[in-house]
């Protein structure tokens, strides 16, 4: 039972990529963490695995793709958001952020 884990934010401006503001305004910054998040989700979408789960600060939007479960990021630090999110998973996982849609399935 492999579950495939995606740790995001809601591309919302102003939430999102504020480290590329400026140059970008933040809706900008949005739009591209966005673009980012949908060809993450649907390479996750594309790879075989028995459960896929979007581990999300915020509110899914028309960007996320069916067969996705959706939990929220509990608070905390990262490390403590990552090891929730590993605690709800039984068997093995992999975690894939949403800036890597470089990754293929």
């Amino acid at each position: 039972m492999t579950t495939l884990l995606v740790i995001a934010k809601e591309p919302r401006a102003g939430r999102v990529k504020t480290r590329l503001t400026p140059p970008f305004t933040p809706g900008q910054a949005a739009a591209l963490a966005e673009a980012s998040l949908t060809d993450t989700l649907r390479t996750v979408a594309a790879t075989p695995a028995t459960r896929r789960v979007l581990v999300l600060d915020g509110t899914p939007g028309p960007w996320l793709p069916p067969g996705f479960d959706v939990v929220p990021q509990c608070a905390g630090g990262l490390d403590e958001r990552l090891a929730a999110a590993f605690a709800g998973c039984a068997g093995p996982a992999l975690l894939i952020g949403m800036d890597t849609p470089q990754v293929t399935p």
